[in-house]
């Protein structure tokens, strides 16, 4: 067929391509797809889940497509089938997602972990939380769990490995979770929070590590420390760096502001500690020095603009089911799935390496993911192959 302007005709078989190959037995499997009536091939199927989670169509107007392309159906028809596609799309982005490059051995992975929430139409407060790993150098995620507003942030929703180093923030501080990451191989910097994890020297007595600090007029500082609950213990260090005179006398505001908001008195240790930047490893300083760890967990934002991206992009939080609906869990793990087809997408446009953090830049991810995401929206929709016979109908 000869297309006008040479444009590609961008069909939902090059959607599918991205799959893993048994994706059709998957829906059976999962029940999703247990015999064909209007919606008669997985393939339909998943075209109707993207329609919904993909390209935010409501349940009418995906009605209305899935009319346009295939026969009149309605939209309770399209909801029922929605209700029971979550397990087939959850275990689909469980494959894609353990297919992230494999670790070189002999080498480090650098993998920066975060949490975000979610909400659903006439929220009162947190419904879903969003727990995300990325590969610091790819900048491409390696794995993402969606749990309730009861699970809190934890290293354990990673499916961190040995030779893994995950980067976080202060809200993963336990020391529990870090003698398990230990034991397993994997390496934790962690922006160190005083008031939630104590440190200890080898002889098992705590540390002052403001004293510490106080005590040098370096601007950077490396304590040995011990990490220890209920009888075990691991080695860390803590490192430090003193904040310019400007940069400390902010951070003593931003303390007080808070503080002033929650109607308490800042203690005068607090004050002394926002003059330094604190962060815990476990990697010892022959393999990461104090500014290299500085360095590494200064790029730990990263994860924050990929979730950014998600959200301002492919619009994850405009999440319509209510809590508890079969069709909110389908919904965040449809359109997850969605994302990573358009970065695969990214990847085959711009080259395998183009948005690695060891590079120079070639182009924004935004403006790649906003152009790409229209030539999705497309395929999914399959706008140019509607038969307008059918428009009364739909």
């Amino acid at each position: 067929m000869s297309l006008p302007f040479g444009t590609v005709d961008t069909t939902f078989e090059r959607f599918l391509q991205e799959l893993p190959a048994d994706f059709r037995e998957l829906a059976f499997e999962f029940k999703a797809f247990t015999r064909g009536r209007k919606i008669k091939t997985p393939e339909q199927l998943l075209q109707v889940v993207m329609n919904y989670c993909g390209i935010d169509l409501v349940l009418r107007e995906t009605a209305g497509n899935f009319t346009l392309l295939e026969e009149r159906i309605s939209d309770t028809a399209i909801q029922k089938r929605l209700k029971a596609c979550g397990p087939w799309v959850k275990a689909l982005l469980g494959r894609l997602l353990g297919a992230a490059a494999p670790l070189l051995e002999g080498h480090l992975r650098f993998v920066v972990g975060d949490g975000s929430t979610v909400q659903g139409p006439g929220a009162k407060g947190t419904e879903h939380r969003l727990h995300l790993a990325v590969d610091l150098v790819r900048l491409d995620l390696i794995s993402v769990k969606v749990t309730d507003a009861h699970e809190g942030e934890s290293l354990a929703h990673y499916p961190l490995r040995d030779g893994d180093v995950v980067v976080v923030d202060r809200g993963y501080n336990s020391a529990r979770a870090l003698i398990e990451c230990a034991d397993r191989g994997v390496a934790v910097v962690v922006r160190y929070n005083p008031h939630s994890l104590n440190l200890y020297d080898a002889a098992g007595a705590k540390i002052d590590g403001l004293a510490e600090l106080q005590a040098t007029t370096e601007t950077e500082r490396c304590i040995p420390v011990r990490v220890q609950v209920e009888g075990e213990f691991i080695a860390g260090y803590l490192h430090g760096c003193r904040l310019p005179p400007a940069q400390a006398a902010e951070a003593r505001r931003r303390v007080q502001a808070q503080a002033k908001q929650k109607g308490r008195q800042v203690q005068a240790r607090t004050l002394a500690l926002a003059e330094w930047v604190l962060v815990l490893s476990t990697l010892p300083p022959a393999v990461l020095p104090t500014a290299s760890v500085l360095a590494l967990y200064r790029v730990r934002w990263q994860v924050e603009l990929v979730i950014k991206r998600l959200k301002s992009i492919v619009n994850i939080d405009h999440l319509r089911a209510r809590q508890g609906s079969p069709l909110a869990d389908l919904y965040l793990h449809g359109k997850l799935l969605y994302a990573w087809v358009l970065e695969q997408w990214a990847r085959r446009r711009c080259g395998d390496g183009w948005n690695r953090l060891d590079g120079p830049r070639r182009a924004t991810p935004w403006r790649v993911w906003n152009l790409l995401r229209q030539e999705l929206t497309t395929a999914i929709s399959g706008v140019r192959h509607w038969n307008l016979d059918r428009w009364g109908a739909c």
